[in-house]
């Protein structure tokens, strides 16, 4: 889900098994021969109620920014923004664009505030005459807001009716922002949407690819929480694998399923990136790798609060995951290793880019700095050079 209860000093491991893993990272990347890309989405998304003022977002790191969230009045079915949130939302894009102006700012709507939102997209997609009024209203909060496109984050469409009604909303979204455009002389505003990443979230059938594919400009795959700590108490899990020997859901399954079983081109496709981790308390201490017995889950940690714990970190990249444990304390994340992974997997996959959840949650960029090091990539990556990175992060 993109939205969360918790939303709502570390030292590296030494050993020979950790310094193998690395060197086969970093011959990974040695082979690859990265060509630079105009279109590459380094995405981020900003939470209205995270506390970071829009003031100190550094947008230096990102060449897309949401703002999250705008809502959708299930009487009225227009899109509204909050009086508490109108402030910074008339000023988000001018703010970042004085620091970055090529940054690219939508104004996203939704959320994963659960099945009565849920609903409420559902309701309001049924019927031609309440699309209409979605549509237009999001233009109009667009527009008078200065934001240059519009996120459609509807978590999640769950049946039949759901898909075909879905597919009529993002065709008559585009069609509305190609006439709004020609009628303001403007550029077209950007349309996109966040998506289940797996089936494991929910069904991905209910989704008409290739609808999204004719209609949006990109999709946000939300390729994690996959396995929490409060879907699986008792065994600690790596919540956003790229791979997964183990089982059938992974973000690389997930986005393979949006392209070959969708048919969303891979070129309109983001991986999803959490800044944020799960949190178990062992069994034992000494028993504290993947899949280790647990107590308990103890929810959703900030990876900022995860630093904090400055506890023994291990990257492991069978699953591309990071964890770390001190005592009988266990979190299972996306660390800077991990992050550039994935990266790294993407771009190979042919992805557009990546976007993160949400980045309040990083420390100091150093998972934003982490993707955008491997996205601007334009020549195999030496292992001195990404050491002196790594450690540049630290």
């Amino acid at each position: 889900y993109i939205y969360h209860p918790y939303i709502r000093g570390t030292k590296k491991m030494a050993n020979s098994k950790n310094n193998l893993i690395l060197v086969s990272t970093l011959l990974m990347l040695l082979q690859l021969h990265f060509t630079p890309s105009k279109a590459a989405i380094k995405g981020g998304y900003w939470y209205s109620e995270s506390g970071l003022a829009v003031s100190n977002i550094n947008p230096s790191h990102f060449t897309h920014l949401f703002c999250a969230f705008a809502h959708l009045d299930p009487n009225t079915n227009k899109v509204t923004i909050s009086s508490s949130d109108s402030s910074q939302f008339s000023t988000f894009t001018q703010t970042l664009q004085a620091k970055n102006p090529s940054v690219k700012t939508l104004l996203s709507i939704g959320g994963g505030f659960g099945p009565s939102l849920a609903a409420n997209f559902s309701r309001m997609a049924r019927q031609a005459n309440t699309r209409k009024s979605f549509i237009d209203s999001s233009i109009q909060q667009a527009r008078s807001n200065n934001f240059l496109g519009l996120d459609l984050d509807w978590e999640y469409p769950s049946s039949d009716t759901d898909k075909t009604n879905f597919a009529s909303l993002i065709k008559e979204w585009k069609e509305a922002v190609t006439k709004e455009s020609r009628t303001s002389g403007k550029a077209p505003l950007f349309l996109s949407a966040a998506v289940a990443g797996s089936d494991q979230i929910t069904p991905l059938k209910y989704y008409p690819g290739k609808d999204v594919a004719n209609n949006l400009d990109f999709v946000n795959v939300m390729a994690y929480d996959l396995f929490t700590s409060e879907g699986y108490p008792t065994v600690t899990q790596p919540p956003a694998p790229w791979n997964n020997p183990r089982g059938q859901f992974s973000a690389e399954q997930g986005v393979t399923e949006w392209n070959k079983t969708l048919g969303v081109p891979l070129n309109k496709l983001n991986l999803g990136l959490p800044f944020y981790g799960y949190k178990w308390s062992l069994s034992d201490s000494n028993k504290n790798g993947l899949f280790a017995p647990a107590k308990q889950g103890l929810g959703a940690v900030k990876y900022k609060d995860i630093k904090n714990v400055a506890a023994q970190v291990v990257f492991d990249s069978t699953y591309v995951t990071n964890y770390c444990f001190k005592g009988t304390d266990w979190f299972g994340y996306d660390d800077t290793q991990s992050i550039s992974a994935k990266v790294v997997n993407a771009k190979q996959k042919g992805l557009v880019g990546y976007f993160a959840w949400h980045i309040e949650q990083d420390s100091n960029w150093a998972l934003s700095q982490a993707g955008e090091y491997i996205q601007n990539c334009i020549y195999p990556v030496s292992y001195t050079h990404l050491r002196a990175h790594e450690t540049s992060l630290h």
